[in-house]
């Protein structure tokens, strides 16, 4: 049974708005059922964690069922799932919590590929810890791993799973068995390859965020519970020094954890005919947004090449998502977003946090991200295209 974009469509109360949107790298649109899981939990009897009245056990249970969802799409136990605000500030806190045993002489590696979040907290703890920043430089939009060398002074390895803004998937396995062959810990940036596919990264490390896939803002750290009992951050006295929660600082947002929720199992209902454990009904359900989204790929890229040379295409990799980034020969990408949005078309223009790849791309100028979502239909590419054509000729 073909994947079915029309029954999607009408989960979400946004898209009855008529706007086609390309911004889903971004943060994707939300379906109705995630609202209501916010809202049933934040009118329901609610209180601190408990184990006595009905409000204490509804908030108990928000954060079992959270982190059972999250066990089930990132492939760890639920003791290995951490919540945070944000993945930004996921990682800055883990960047603390690691560096605690860094020592001159250390070094670590972070990569050209990616978004600022898992870059800068990474050279900021290196720096007060003393220890050598080193790079994996960019071929084109992939990875050079020519100049990836882990060495035995190598203590952590930062890389994308995907990029945001040119859509390029690296090798992650064998970046990960090159750093794990030499002792170092591998921390995967999974917030843009989340959207499209199920982790199965092997990565000690991997984070991701929800209000990319349907969910509420927030974000989501994976981790085995073994590693994690070897951090031990700052915390408070009386706060709980078990593992997961001696990472989360103080009282959790359960409304948003019950989102968060929901939509792991909006995307679990996706496959037709899904049936088995819940990570099986999510492999299916990525499966068929892969091929949906695959196909609306090709349509956008073969419409960019009848535009002819006055586009320019980024997203180059062999291996990436349906995130392609361009620039317009002559003109400002911000003034092609604007004609756009006049259409009904949103597509955004700017770097996007991604401040290493628009370096080592040379790209000084806004440029502009087309992201596709599973919500995404061929007669929004079409739209899209035809906008674009018009821009063109203004």
């Amino acid at each position: 049974m073909p994947f079915d974009v029309t029954a999607l469509r009408s989960h979400f109360p946004s898209l009855d708005h008529g706007l086609a949107f390309f911004d889903g790298p971004g943060g994707s649109q939300t379906p109705r059922v995630v609202a209501e899981a916010i809202a049933a939990t934040m009118i329901s009897p609610l209180s601190n964690r408990g184990t006595i009245s009905t409000s204490e056990l509804n908030a108990e249970r928000a954060v079992a069922e959270f982190r059972s969802a999250y066990a089930d799409l990132l492939g760890v136990p639920t003791t290995g799932i951490v919540h945070g605000r944000s993945a930004t500030q996921l990682t800055y806190d883990f960047s603390r919590h690691l560096a605690r045993t860094w020592r001159p002489g250390d070094e670590i590696i972070v990569s050209r590929l990616d978004h600022d979040s898992n870059v800068r907290p990474w050279i900021q703890a290196a720096e007060r810890a003393g220890v050598t920043v080193r790079w994996i430089d960019l071929d084109g939009a992939s990875l050079d791993l020519d100049t990836y060398q882990p060495s035995e002074r190598t203590r952590l390895v930062a890389v994308t799973a995907a990029s945001n803004v040119l859509g390029t998937i690296p090798p992650l396995r064998e970046i990960v068995d090159r750093a794990h062959e030499v002792g170092a810990l591998v921390y995967v940036d999974g917030v843009h390859y989340a959207a499209h596919h199920l982790a199965d990264v092997p990565a000690d490390f991997f984070v991701c965020s929800p209000y990319k896939f349907f969910g509420p803002h927030c974000g989501v750290l994976a981790a085995s519970p073994e590693l994690l009992e070897t951090l031990q951050p700052d915390k408070l006295v009386p706060s709980s020094n078990a593992v997961p929660e001696r990472f989360e600082f103080g009282t959790l947002p359960y409304e948003m954890l019950a989102g968060a929720t929901a939509a792991v199992d909006f995307i679990a209902a996706i496959a037709p005919g899904g049936s088995g454990t819940r990570r099986e009904r999510l492999a299916g359900s990525f499966a068929a947004i892969h091929e949906h989204e695959l196909a609306l790929r090709a349509q956008l890229e073969a419409g960019l090449r009848e535009l002819g040379d006055a586009i320019t295409v980024h997203s180059t990799a062999p291996d990436r998502t349906p995130t392609t980034l361009l620039t317009l020969e002559g003109r400002d990408a911000r003034e092609a977003q604007i004609h756009l949005a006049g259409l009904g078309v949103l597509a955004p223009a700017g770097s996007f946090y991604a401040y290493e790849p628009f370096r080592a791309l040379d790209l000084t100028d806004p440029a502009l991200r087309v992201g596709l979502a599973p919500y995404n239909t061929p007669e929004e590419i079409d739209r899209l295209l035809t906008g674009l054509a018009a821009f063109l000729k203004l």
